[in-house]
């Protein structure tokens, strides 16, 4: 699509207020990809309905979402940034794509499986495709390298498998992309149960730190993480909770494991879990100082939602076009 740049896409729900683990994951590397790419970071309003929302929340958490991308140093006179809803060529690419996908791939999602054990009353048909209308949004935009997380992988493999079905069929209409996962703390774990991810919907907050977390409320969590046995900070066989905090304080602290055994050797679990609590909470300042400052002022939040939704709008006309022609859709000039 654009000639002297690859194409980045990224998405974020608006559906709890994003943890350290998104950050560390995903977010805190997106303004690397800005000079080398065209960027578009999306906030997945259509995906959150999959669960039952309530509407005031979502549109609070869509600005939040949108503000804390900013405050994560997205300028948006570099990337597109906007709201997926405000782009109709993703439910329509959505719709068209569900029609490539087999049954047998999305009922093989694990990720369905544990959204429908965690909400048996609405186990509805978008929680189904939904990873279909994931696909619409990466091939939408002809991506080439889409930051995911590494429980993400299974849906970016099956937009890959849906993109080479589709070109195998009709020729050659989409890129087939390609999945960036960094290497340092690109899965947090939760400080509550270290073989389980940290997630935005945990019901135990104390298994969560959110970006937006004041300082005091960090110290608190970190203070409170489980740890191992022993006493020692040191990787190794039955060290998983001590080795997600050496993950996360390595993150901020930009420090390798052996750096950290070095600084804690003979120290214990009580000063680790304090410096990374003070570490995450330091990292963290300057983005909660400007994401207030941008929550303070929706108009400008709004323009800047509006022109990204328009820049996108305009980019999706070139694959739609083609994707309508090729599938055997009439079409009229407008």
């Amino acid at each position: 699509m654009y000639k002297d740049k690859k194409v980045v896409f990224s998405g974020v729900q608006p559906s709890g207020m994003l943890t350290i683990g998104n950050y560390l994951g995903a977010i805190q590397n997106f303004p690397t990809f800005s000079e080398q790419y065209r960027c578009y970071y999306c906030v997945v309003d259509l995906h959150a309905i999959t669960v039952r929302q309530n509407p005031a929340e979502l549109r609070r958490r869509t600005y939040e979402t949108l503000a804390l991308y900013m405050a994560c140093g997205l300028d948006p006179e570099k990337n597109v940034l906007f709201a997926q809803s405000h782009v109709s060529a993703h439910a329509e690419l959505g719709w068209i794509l569900d029609c490539y996908t087999m049954f047998g791939e999305l009922s093989r999602m694990t990720q369905f499986k544990d959204k429908s054990a965690k909400n048996a009353d609405n186990i509805n048909a978008g929680l189904f495709t939904y990873p279909a209308l994931m696909a619409a949004d990466i091939l939408l935009y002809q991506t080439e390298l889409v930051p995911v997380g590494s429980d993400q992988k299974q849906h970016l493999e099956l937009a890959r498998d849906i993109a080479t079905r589709f070109n195998g069929i009709y020729g050659d209409t989409f890129v087939v992309p390609e999945g960036f996962i960094p290497k340092a703390a690109a899965r947090v774990m939760s400080l509550a149960d270290p073989t389980k991810k940290m997630s935005k919907s945990d019901e135990n907050e104390n298994a969560v730190v959110r970006i937006l977390d004041p300082k005091d409320v960090i110290l608190r969590k970190f203070k409170r993480a489980v740890t191992d046995s022993g006493c020692e900070v040191r990787r190794g066989e039955g060290k998983a909770a001590i080795e997600n905090l050496m993950s996360i304080y390595g993150a901020f602290a930009k420090k390798t494991p052996e750096e950290i055994e070095r600084e804690f050797d003979g120290r214990g679990y009580g000063d680790f879990k304090a410096a990374v609590g003070e570490a995450c909470a330091d990292a963290l300042a300057p983005v909660q100082a400007e994401f207030n400052r941008l929550m303070a002022d929706k108009a400008y939040l709004e323009e800047v939602m509006a022109k990204g939704a328009a820049e996108a709008a305009h980019d999706t006309l070139r694959t739609m076009s083609k994707v309508r022609r090729k599938i055997g859709f009439t079409e009229i000039k407008r």
